[in-house]
């Protein structure tokens, strides 16, 4: 069993949190089946975000920089830089 606790303001994890804050925050079942009694499924919301970042470059965007902007460059460079050494 993995202890590690990676989860991000409640959530799975970063990716997680933001998907459902910038798509899916203040929508209904009701605005997501069309009704408020058939239960939404998981692919179902995973196609509305696949078809959203498709037709919007400004959003899929967006994402890539959110993810770019949690890297540890000097860990990298310094990986390279060890390597180059060797």
């Amino acid at each position: 069993m993995n202890n590690t606790n990676n989860t991000y303001n409640g959530w799975t994890n970063y990716a997680t949190w933001r998907i459902n804050l910038e798509m899916f925050d203040g929508l209904s079942l009701e605005d997501l089946t069309g009704d408020n009694e058939t239960p939404v499924e998981p692919e179902y919301l995973q196609e509305l975000v696949e078809e959203q970042l498709n037709s919007d470059n400004e959003t899929a965007t967006s994402y890539a920089m959110a993810f770019i902007n949690q890297v540890n460059w000097s860990e990298i460079a310094q990986h390279i830089n060890e390597e180059s050494g060797e």
